[in-house]
């Protein structure tokens, strides 16, 4: 699990953190968590383990920074990649972001062209969904409004935050989860770990070793027995947009 710490989810209270107990409660005994913050950098607070007591401590333990700071998502995922280049088995980053990166733009795109070639698949929740929509105060309608031009350039600020979640995931084949209250993450904990759980792999030999990256496209065909009525829609097929052949 790779957590933002930064001033935005600050006044969350961390409640994404608290439901996280569906998650480890949905894992299995031989899965293995580690979890990792960043802001500036990446800091690792556990290695990886089967205690999910251990996991939970260190998930309580995560401390967010009030005040301006740095969000470097791209580049602390290339670190964090680094870390997971190491480890053997199926590995999935469960990401809690708000989405917005400080990264420089050329870090962004490599990250993106380094997750398409990867191993690692990324399952992102968004954490600016109770952001969006702060309550108003008490002391007049207007107070806890922003003015419209700042609106504005909020929304162009969330909107470029969830595209960025949602490139990252898709080139894993991954998914990205928009909960707009903290009483949504028990529910996208729970079908996090279903997922991870009940994951396996279809591998095929590549036609070419050529050493260069190539695109790969999925499709389910209908089944013999489906009828006119079944609905295209039937299915959500969620795979790695591309992979890099082995070099002659």
């Amino acid at each position: 699990m790779v957590v933002e710490a930064g001033p935005a989810v600050y006044f969350l209270e961390a409640s994404h953190l608290q439901a996280a107990q569906a998650l480890l409660s949905g894992l299995s005994a031989g899965d293995r968590f580690a979890v990792v913050k960043y802001d500036a950098a990446p800091q690792a607070l556990l290695d990886f383990t089967p205690d999910k007591q251990a996991a939970e401590g260190a998930l309580g333990k995560v401390r967010f920074n009030l005040g301006f700071g740095a969000l470097n998502l791209s580049q602390s995922l290339s670190t964090v990649l680094d870390w997971l280049g190491k480890v053997q088995g199926k590995k999935t980053i469960v990401l809690l972001s708000t989405g917005f990166d400080t990264s420089p733009e050329n870090a962004m795109q490599g990250v993106l062209t380094r997750l398409k070639v990867s191993d690692v698949r990324i399952l992102a929740i968004s954490l600016s969904g109770e952001l969006r929509s702060p309550p108003a105060t008490r002391k007049g309608k207007n107070r806890g409004k922003a003015p419209p031009e700042k609106s504005a350039v909020a929304e162009e600020g969330f909107a470029k935050a969830d595209q960025l979640l949602g490139a990252m995931t898709e080139a894993t084949g991954g998914r990205v989860y928009l909960p707009k209250s903290a009483r949504d993450f028990s529910g996208v904990y729970a079908e996090i770990a279903q997922l991870v759980r009940h994951e396996y792999s279809i591998a095929f030999a590549p036609p070419v070793r050529d050493g260069k990256v190539h695109a790969i496209e999925v499709r389910v065909s209908p089944s013999p027995n489906a009828t006119p009525s079944t609905p295209a829609s039937a299915y959500r097929i969620d795979y790695r947009r591309a992979y890099l052949a082995p070099s002659p």
